[in-house]
């Protein structure tokens, strides 16, 4: 009895799914380093949002083919023929292809999306209608997180219009409003005194902070622009820090910034 239940225990219908399993869970795991090293390798040529996106497209598709090569052999362990599946793979990829259209197209506008560059893991976008950070892009759907927290998960193929924020550099810009009243001359040389002190505070630019000039002048006001190029993403905090120094210097020198007011005449 014992013998018998050890022969089928060891039978290779019992080892060999076993050992399949284990050689095919390996392979996927030294699959995964390999692809990590290859895109650690090409940092310098590939951008880190596009790295991790072909990280992730790879890494999935090692696990499908990892898949499907382990059941492939499991079904020959049992005497099942592989061959006649493979001749008949055709067949069946038309069958699936009318059963599963929309499966079919989220794959492969997925695909499109990752070597046409439109847009990256990490990259701010908008996607019909929706802002947000991409967080995954994978062959079926995509993912992105808007700043308050709101996940949008979405089919790749029902993606008709892409805003991608993340593949140029942005523009920081800052009008400041002086009063009528202000010395013109005086302002402009605080301003520009703003911008080269924080041309070496600021990490995040990419070219020269910038007084334009007078941008406009309004109705209770005269206007100056700052422009600086910066990082992708960046412009929001860039300007904050910039209106801040603006706020602090013209307060220094007594330059007044508009603001409304209101007069209330009292009758005696």
């Amino acid at each position: 009895m014992m013998e018998k239940i050890l022969s089928i225990f060891l039978s290779i219908k019992v080892i060999g799914p076993i050992i399949t399993i284990i050689i095919m869970f390996l392979l996927y795991k030294t699959l995964i380093k390999i692809i990590k090293k290859v895109f650690d390798f090409k940092t310098k040529k590939i951008n880190h949002n596009k790295q991790l996106t072909l990280i992730n497209f790879f890494i999935n598709l090692a696990r499908v083919l990892c898949l499907i090569i382990s059941i492939t052999i499991i079904l020959s362990f049992y005497g099942v023929d592989t061959g006649a599946i493979v001749t008949s793979l055709g067949a069946v990829t038309v069958v699936l292809g009318l059963a599963f259209q929309d499966l079919l197209k989220d794959f492969i506008a997925g695909i499109s999306f990752i070597f046409e560059d439109s847009y990256n893991v990490g990259d701010v976008v908008t996607i019909n209608g929706f802002k947000g950070e991409v967080i995954n892009l994978g062959m079926r759907t995509t993912r992105i997180k808007a700043y308050e927290g709101q996940i949008l998960v979405i089919n790749n193929g029902t993606i008709n219009e892409v805003i991608n924020y993340s593949m140029a550099n942005s523009m920081a810009i800052v009008d400041v409003d002086v009063a009528y009243e202000a010395d013109i001359n005086k302002v402009e040389k605080i301003l520009n005194k703003i911008c080269k002190s924080l041309q070496n505070e600021l990490t995040d630019l990419k070219g020269e902070i910038q007084l334009l000039g007078i941008e406009r002048l309004g109705e209770s006001s005269v206007v100056f622009r700052i422009t600086a190029e910066v990082k992708s993403g960046s412009q929001g905090a860039i300007q904050r820090e910039i209106r801040k120094r603006v706020k602090i210097e013209l307060d220094k020198n007594n330059i007044e910034i508009p603001y409304n007011k209101l007069v209330i005449h009292e009758r005696v």
